[in-house]
C-alpha cells in the first residue's frame, strides 16, 4: 500500500502547519468505524471488499501512516526481534546479521541489534532495554554464565540462545566446535604435517575452549606433541602469534588457528618473515568468513554457513513466538556440524611440489552442500 500518494491536504494545525492524519480521520472519510479501519490495516478480521477499498482509498488520500506503537498495543506484537551479539565488528557478525535480516524481512519483522561487548552486565542491560519492545530475543554469547543470565532475564519473552553451549531446557543453536577442530587436525595430519601448533581463542570463551579441546584430543590420538599460542579471535592477535611461531628455532610445519581472522593474521606474519604458505607452514582456520576465499593462498577452513545459520535462527525464533503458550515447548539444542573446505593453504607436500613445477595455481577443493542442523 502506497501511503505516499498525493491526495487531499492533511488537516491544518492552528499555526498553519500540517497535522498528521489519525485513524479516526480515515474512518470518518471512509464512513466506517474505527474498528473497521483497524481490521483493514492490520489484515485481521472480516471486512467486505467495498469497505476495504474505501478504507485504503481514504488512507491514501490522507497520507495516513499507521502508528507502530499503537498497532503493537492492539495486536500485542511489535513485529520486532532483538539480537544481542558479543561484538558488532568483523565478517562473522556481519554475515550472521545478514542472514537474520533476510529472514526477518521475508517474515515481516524488523531487527534491533545491540552489542554486549562480551560483558555479562552489558548483556543484561541490553535485554532489560528490549523487554516489551520486541517479540523475541536471539542472544549470542560464548560465555555460559552470560547465556544463563540472558535466559533468566528474558522473562516470558521467547529467547533463542546461540553459541553458549547446550542450554538444558532452553531452545538453542550451537556449533560443534570440538568436532570441527578434530577435523582440522586430522586433515593436517593426512597431508603429512607432524608439528601442528594451535592459536587459541580467548580464555573463558566456550567456543575457543571447545576448539582447543578438539585440537588436544586429535593430537593425542595421533601421538603428536602439542603447541598452543594464545590469541583473542582477532587478526592482530593472529599476526602476533604468527610472528612468534616464525621466530622459533624448531618451527611448526602447520598451524590450526581458532578462527579465520587469526589464521589470516598469522599468514601475513609468516609471509612477512619470508616463509611460504603452505610449503614452509600450512594454515587452517575456522568459520569460513568471506575473506578466507580471497586471501592468497586461499585459506582452508571449517565452514559453518554463517549467514544460513543466522537465517535458520531467526526463523526458529519466529516459530517460538507463534507457538508461545503451547503445551509442548521447543527446548531442543540444534547442533551445527562444520564441514571441511580444503583450499591451497594446506596443500600436501606432493601438491606443493607439483604446483612449483607447473607454475600454476591450484584451485580450492570446496564442497558446498547445504548445511542441516541436527537436534539432540
Amino acid at each position: 500500500m502506497d501511503f505516499g500518494a498525493e491526495g487531499d491536504p492533511a488537516h491544518l494545525r492552528g499555526d498553519g502547519g500540517m497535522k498528521a492524519a489519525t485513524i479516526r480521520d480515515v474512518a470518518e472519510r471512509a464512513d466506517v468505524s474505527v474498528a473497521s479501519v483497524s481490521r483493514v490495516l492490520n489484515g485481521a478480521g472480516p471486512v467486505t471488499e467495498a469497505t476495504k477499498n474505501r478504507v485504503l482509498e481514504a488512507a491514501r488520500a490522507l497520507q495516513y501512516v499507521p502508528h507502530s506503537g499503537a498497532r503493537s498495543l492492539s495486536t500485542s506484537k511489535t513485529q520486532t526481534i532483538g539480537v544481542i551479539l558479543p561484538d558488532l565488528y568483523g565478517e562473522f557478525f556481519s554475515e550472521l546479521i545478514r542472514g537474520m535480516d533476510v529472514a526477518a524481512r521475508s517474515l515481516g519483522y524488523h531487527l534491533i541489534v545491540s552489542s554486549s561487548h562480551d560483558d555479562a552486565e552489558e548483556a543484561s542491560a541490553a535485554i532489560r532495554s528490549m523487554r516489551g519492545r520486541v517479540d523475541g530475543l536471539i542472544v549470542l554469547s560464548p560465555h555460559l554464565d552470560a547465556a544463563n543470565l540472558a535466559a533468566g532475564l528474558a522473562g516470558r519473552t521467547p529467547i533463542l540462545l546461540m553459541n553458549g553451549g547446550a542450554a538444558v531446557g532452553r531452545p538453542s543453536i550451537v556449533v560443534d566446535n570440538h568436532g570441527g577442530a578434530v577435523l582440522a587436525v586430522e586433515h593436517l595430519v593426512a597431508t603429512g604435517r607432524r608439528r601442528i601448533a594451535h592459536i587459541s581463542g580467548p580464555a573463558g570463551n566456550l567456543e575457543a575452549e571447545a576448539r582447543l579441546a578438539g585440537y588436544l584430543q586429535a593430537m593425542a590420538q595421533a601421538g603428536l606433541p602439542t603447541s598452543v599460542v594464545e590469541g583473542e579471535f582477532t587478526q592482530s592477535s593472529g599476526h602476533a602469534a604468527g610472528v612468534e611461531l616464525a621466530r622459533r628455532e624448531l618451527r611448526p610445519d602447520a598451524v590450526f588457528a581458532g578462527n579465520d581472522n587469526m589464521a589470516v593474521g598469522a599468514m601475513l606474519a609468516l609471509q612477512d618473515a619470508g616463509l611460504r604458505v603452505p610449503e614452509d607452514m600450512a594454515i587452517i582456520g575456522f568459520d569460513d568468513v568471506p575473506i578466507a576465499g580471497l586471501v592468497r593462498p586461499a585459506l582452508t577452513t571449517l565452514r559453518i554457513h554463517i549467514a544460513e545459520t543466522g537465517r535458520s535462527a531467526l526463523e526458529r525464533l519466529v516459530r517460538l513466538i507463534n507457538a508461545a503458550g503451547e503445551a509442548v515447548a521447543d527446548t531442543a539444542c540444534e547442533i551445527v556440524r562444520p564441514e571441511l573446505v580444503v583450499r591451497p593453504s594446506s596443500n600436501p607436500a606432493t601438491q606443493n611440489q607439483a604446483h612449483s613445477n607447473s607454475g600454476g595455481r591450484l584451485h580450492a577443493l570446496a564442497d558446498t552442500p547445504s548445511l542441516k542442523g541436527e537436534n539432540t
